[in-house]
Order: C-alpha cells, then sequence, then structure tokens
C-alpha cells in the first residue's frame, strides 16, 4: 500500500510539472523585421515536420534545425498553402527552386 501511494503521488507531481511547461506557439518561432519603406518583411521560421506537410494545417519544427530565410510580403503566412507547396518541392525532389 505504502508503494502505491508513493507511485501515485510521484505521478501527480510529474503531471502537475507537465502541465506547467508552457507551449511554443507558431507566431513565437516566427521572426518578422520590417524593412524600411517597402510592404516587405524579412522572416526567418522553422521548416515544417515532414510527417505534417499533407495536414491542412502543418505544423513547424522548432527542433529541426533548419530555418526558412524569406523576403517578401509582410503577410507572407508560413503554414500556409503556397510554403506547402515549396517544402514539399524540397523534400520530393530537392529543388530549392534559387536559380543555380
Amino acid at each position: 500500500m505504502k508503494k502505491c501511494v508513493a507511485l501515485l503521488g510521484n505521478l501527480l507531481l510529474s503531471s502537475t510539472l507537465f502541465l506547467g511547461v508552457p507551449t511554443v506557439e507558431a507566431q513565437d518561432m516566427i521572426s518578422t523585421i520590417p524593412s524600411d519603406a517597402t510592404g516587405y518583411c524579412h522572416l526567418k521560421f522553422p521548416v515544417m515536420r515532414e510527417d505534417t506537410l499533407s495536414w491542412q494545417t502543418p505544423i513547424l519544427d522548432p527542433l529541426a534545425g533548419n530555418v526558412v530565410d524569406f523576403y517578401g510580403p509582410c503577410d507572407y503566412d508560413p503554414v500556409g498553402l503556397e510554403e506547402i507547396r515549396v517544402q514539399r518541392r524540397m523534400l520530393l525532389r530537392g529543388d530549392f527552386d534559387d536559380g543555380d
């Protein structure tokens, strides 16, 4: 009985600690630096998880180590349809479409 109480106490403590850890939102992982006079911004965001590229709303993967360095319109959506297509093409064909 004593071991059972200790086990339940440890389980309760660990679950409380786990719930207290803040989660990282996608917007927290995106760095946006607007340009001076133009309507363009310099965006930096992590790549999407490969297993979520077929989902309707893919998930950014901050643990991947790869960062997309993008210069374009400030309203660009890093998890939008255009970026999903780009990352799928990069994954499937290795085509970065950078002009080389």
